[in-house]
């Protein structure tokens, strides 16, 4: 008698999706079709490390199609952009292609918020989420690096660098260039050591949201490092030089970093799905749609709440969403109760440079090398894990 399978379709191999796929591939009578227009996993929590030059590409990617290999055949990805989704019939649609499925899995994430109303934005700032931008930005930073090298002495003009957006993202690679590059003229014994990186914040204070005392801690290490913090104030307008102020202040630059907020992937904005007011897929506590009882939302492209907050956009948040989305799942599937999510943040680590970093975990602070090291850990451990499952899944493709 044979075995009929149960088909799961997850759409984004981000934090959400991928730790979806380790939970539902436990389970012999799930058939998983992963679906991303990438063949990679973009570690973004790493984002840091690779804009200012700590590492290359390969550190903060993995491979999906070796990644998926390493399930043997429970797990198939499919490298195609999905244009649509037949909720009726449950079919996801492809550009010459459809699927079907039983159950489904939206972790498509965020993009980042080019703002119509600040002119210039998409011809003149860099953002982060797409590793393409990322990459095309370090390879920017380390030519500008160059080039004041070339002018020589110690009047060269400073490189000048706006990162608009003051939130976790913003924070870190603010701290980790300003880092890198005071090291970097230190440990070289160049003259010439001018970078002026200026954090351009509207809040009042920086990392909306986060603990207070962390948010202290953050500052002043900010101003430690030398980063220029402007608050309550707006970017309105870039051109290739030059970035225009809300109160009319003009800061002459080399490039800016956008990382002032984010929205929910093209692929939503399409969908006939029921999304809250600002576009971001609506879900129950099962993490599932209330139109549609088997097709669940996770990770950036919805919002979790607990106690009527909403829980920030982390991975950790989002790998927890994927774990239970796919629990659920596999609890349908075998007739079982699903179980209400009690999600929460288990706390926040902050590098702010090289051998920095402040973090809140389990209720202690934590500050200094020990959080940097802690957060070095938490990086390379998930790494680790996921380069495991490749590495079984590369050796079996290359030995069929």
């Amino acid at each position: 008698m044979s075995i009929v399978k149960n088909t799961i379709i997850v759409i984004g191999g981000g934090y959400a999706g991928l730790q979806a796929i380790e939970e539902l591939a436990k389970e012999p009578v799930n058939e998983i079709k992963l679906f991303d227009k990438n063949p990679y996993h973009y570690m973004q929590t790493d984002v840091y490390d690779l804009i200012a030059n700590e590492g290359d590409f390969a550190d903060v990617t993995v491979d999906l199609n070796s990644f998926c290999a390493g399930f043997c055949s429970v797990v198939e990805f499919i490298k195609e952009e999905v244009i649509n989704i037949d909720f009726i019939t449950k079919k996801v649609i492809i550009k010459n292609n459809e699927y079907s499925y039983d159950s489904l899995i939206l972790a498509v994430g965020a993009r980042t918020k080019f703002c119509s109303n600040i002119m210039g934005l998409k011809e003149h700032g860099y953002g982060i989420k797409a590793l393409h931008r990322a990459m095309y930005f370090k390879q920017k930073f380390e030519m500008s690096l160059f080039k004041k090298l070339d002018q020589g002495g110690r009047y060269c003009e400073p490189l000048t660098i706006v990162i608009a957006g003051a939130g976790l993202s913003g924070v870190e690679i603010a701290a980790q260039m300003a880092s890198f590059a005071s090291d970097f003229y230190k440990n070289n014994n160049f003259i010439c050591r001018k970078l002026n990186i200026v954090l351009v914040n509207s809040g009042s204070e920086i990392l909306k949201g986060v603990d207070k005392k962390l948010v202290k801690q953050s500052q002043n290490h900010l101003d430690k490092l030398g980063v220029i913090t402007l608050c309550n104030q707006k970017v309105v307008k870039i051109t290739e030089d030059k970035v225009t102020l809300s109160d009319g202040e003009i800061i002459m630059m080399d490039y800016m970093i956008f990382a002032g907020g984010i929205e929910p992937n093209g692929l939503i904005h399409k969908l006939n799905i029921a999304k809250n007011e600002f576009g971001y897929i609506e879900i129950d506590e099962y993490l599932k749609s209330p139109q549609y009882d088997d097709v669940y939302a996770v990770g950036d492209c919805t919002t979790i709440y607990v106690n009527d907050k909403a829980l920030p956009p982390t991975a950790d948040v989002a790998e927890q969403m994927g774990i239970l989305a796919a629990q659920n799942i596999n609890a349908k599937t075998l007739n079982k109760k699903q179980s209400k999510h009690n999600i929460k943040s288990r706390g926040i680590l902050i590098a702010l440079g090289r051998g920095y970093a402040v973090a809140f975990l389990y209720g202690f602070y934590i500050k200094g090398y020990p959080a940097y090291l802690l957060k070095k850990i938490v990086e390379k451990v998930y790494a680790w894990k996921l380069d495991k499952r490749s590495k079984r899944g590369c050796a079996k493709i290359f030995n069929d």
